[in-house]
């Protein structure tokens, strides 16, 4: 018969926590429904966020100014072409004295005047290699301005999945707090009945009434955090109305269990933003190495021009004169001494091999975080398991305590003990999930993986 009971109880319990989730589920579909309101999946929420989040357009915007500056003019390949117009004009008394003579001739307010108008080329032909060193450094700042990018996007892709999840937690809490809430609150109506009744002492009773304010004010409280987590996901998605309601499609946690080690090793090596741009850092300070010993090689550099000058005399011989012409000439030059190139080219050396060493840092830096990433996720799996098959004991023991409490053989205060058991056993595995799942997009993040999410 207790057997019975109990299989009973299993069932009810069973039905309870279904026709809740059911209820929960279909009015929040419901509402909804009725008010026009879209339904986000997790590739939703990421791709609005994409679209509009603020900090992603900076990066965007950022990447587009290192393109803008990766050109051949930016780097000194090409000429630069001037137009040049002016005029002078010489108001002055002029005194001359004739050396076989001796005569003074005196001329008051002579006034003569100049007019140019010239184009001038200006060429940089060959600069010790160092037009051609400075093009490549543009060009891997290109690159690097898309490495800033994608990191930028991994980042947010990582933050949204994660509080998307934390989103679901916090929603499935709420309803355990619900259900829990539900518990004491039939637990209060039979201890009020049975006090009616003079089966139960009124202490009884107002223990139960105290264990149910003290579930519903957990209740209450559950509810800002939801609200807290629902303000967020608003704000990674950029909408205008933080404080807009948010209905999203999936209701549970799903974690995955078929992340390999080696894989994601060999995938971090491969792919991982953070050791590309390291990589790009190690190049750009090459390339600075490059540029300081560009100085001792000489340079060569062509001008050329065209242009018209007009000048009109006051008592010269002739009265006006205009050239019209071009004129072109090379220069060639080397510098000896400048008084800072060893001391420039060994701090360019000595930042090189900071590069290369903050490298070798960085891989051993990930491939910690990713062993202790790896070992917190199967462990969260493990205690995901165990807490799954606690939950079930946990039901057993809340029904049986609910049929022996409703008999009179158990206390109201060990009825409580066994409802704390069973909301401290969905509570574990709540949280064991949300971890896994934390571990899971880190891991992914790690492995150059994490916009997967977005498939």
């Amino acid at each position: 018969m207790k057997a019975e009971k109990r299989q009973r109880g299993n069932k009810g319990t069973g039905r309870l926590l279904r026709r809740l989730a059911c209820a929960s589920l279909c009015a929040l579909l419901a509402t909804s429904a009725a008010w026009g309101q879209r339904v986000y999946s997790l590739k939703d929420c990421l791709e609005e966020g994409l679209q509009n989040n603020y900090s992603l357009r900076i990066a965007h915007n950022d990447e587009q100014v290192s393109k803008n500056n990766a050109t051949l003019a930016n780097a000194g390949y090409l000429p630069t072409l001037d137009f040049s117009a002016g005029y002078t004009g010489n108001l002055d008394n002029i005194e001359t004295k004739t050396r076989a003579t001796g005569v003074v001739t005196k001329n008051n307010g002579v006034f003569d005047q100049t007019v140019n108008v010239g184009l001038n080329l200006n060429w940089t032909l060959f600069d010790g290699f160092n037009i051609s060193t400075t093009y490549k450094q543009l060009k891997e700042l290109e690159r690097q301005g898309e490495t800033n990018t994608r990191i930028a996007i991994e980042d947010f892709v990582a933050s949204l999945t994660a509080e998307y999840y934390n989103f679901i937690q916090q929603k499935i809490r709420l309803n355990n707090f619900r259900y829990a809430m539900s518990l004491s609150k039939e637990r209060l109506r039979i201890d009020e009945a049975s006090h009616l009744v003079g089966k139960f002492s009124g202490l009884d009773y107002q223990q139960a009434k105290v264990d149910f304010n003290a579930d519903s004010a957990q209740y209450i409280k559950q509810q800002e955090s939801l609200h807290t987590s629902r303000i967020q996901l608003n704000e990674l998605m950029a909408k205008s109305n933080v404080n807009q309601l948010i209905a999203i499609k999936d209701s549970t946690i799903d974690v995955r269990s078929d992340l390999q080690l080696d894989e994601l090793w060999n995938a971090t090596l491969a792919t991982n933003a953070s050791l590309l741009r390291a990589n790009q850092n190690t190049t750009l300070a090459q390339l600075d190495y490059k540029k300081v010993n560009a100085r001792n090689y000489p340079y060569l550099r062509l001008n050329t021009g065209y242009g018209y000058t007009y000048n009109k005399y006051d008592i010269n011989t002739y009265t006006r004169r205009g050239d019209l012409g071009f004129n072109a000439g090379l220069t060639i030059g080397f510098n000896i001494f400048d008084g800072n190139r060893r001391r420039e080219r060994r701090n360019a050396s000595l930042a090189y091999k900071n590069r290369r060493l903050e490298r070798q840092n960085l891989e051993l830096s990930l491939r910690s975080d990713l062993s202790n990433l790896w070992q917190a996720y199967r462990n969260n799996l493990q205690l995901l398991n165990l807490e799954r098959q606690n939950l079930i004991t946990a039901k057993d023991n809340h029904d049986i305590a609910m049929d022996r409490y409703i008999q009179g053989d158990l206390s109201g205060l060990e009825v409580r003990e066994a409802q704390k058991s069973l909301l401290d056993a969905e509570e574990r595995i709540l949280t064991a999930e949300y971890n896994t799942k934390l571990c899971e997009i880190s891991l992914l993040q790690i492995s150059g993986k994490v916009l997967r999410y977005l498939e």
